[in-house]
């Protein structure tokens, strides 16, 4: 009686054995050995080369998609939004001075063309022409500082 050698195979190893076997790929699609190795050489019509090769997918395949069904567009935008997409505050303006010093009074003309009268004390020294960040509140006092829409100061800084 002829005498049977057992050798143990790592699972690893089997499970690549059986990966090169062509167990299947995941659309059902045979791949064989030549064509999972890079550069690998495919017998038979040129539709057999694997997407690595030809940079094309073999034919009956879709280029890779993972979902059988496209994603949803987007369509173009038809006109502009009707409400504002980056939210801002009330009270905070940005513009250039176009009376600067140092205070009590300020005027701001912002990018929109508005020109507003700031008046605040000891809010700092900013010479005309300069680029402010401007946080406001009503106009409390009766104080007149010139041309624009008045408000008091409550915290100014340059930009930029």
């Amino acid at each position: 009686m002829p005498t049977t050698t057992r050798i143990r195979v790592p699972a690893a190893c089997l499970a690549a054995l059986l990966a090169l076997a062509g167990c299947g790929a995941p659309d059902g699609d045979t791949v064989t050995a030549d064509q999972r190795q890079p550069g690998g050489s495919s017998t038979g019509s040129p539709d057999d080369t694997t997407a690595g090769n030809t940079g094309q997918p073999p034919s009956g395949r879709t280029g890779g998609k993972l979902s059988p069904t496209d994603p949803p567009l987007i369509g173009t935008p038809t006109a502009p939004p009707r409400r504002p997409t980056e939210l801002r505050k009330a009270n905070v303006l940005a513009g250039r001075l176009s009376q600067g010093g140092s205070g009590p009074c300020y005027t701001l003309v912002t990018d929109d063309g508005r020109e507003y009268a700031l008046h605040g004390l000891d809010k700092g020294t900013f010479a005309t022409g300069t680029f402010v960040r401007v946080t406001t509140a009503p106009a409390t006092t009766e104080m007149d500082c010139g041309p624009g829409i008045p408000l008091s100061i409550l915290k100014m800084s340059p930009v930029g």
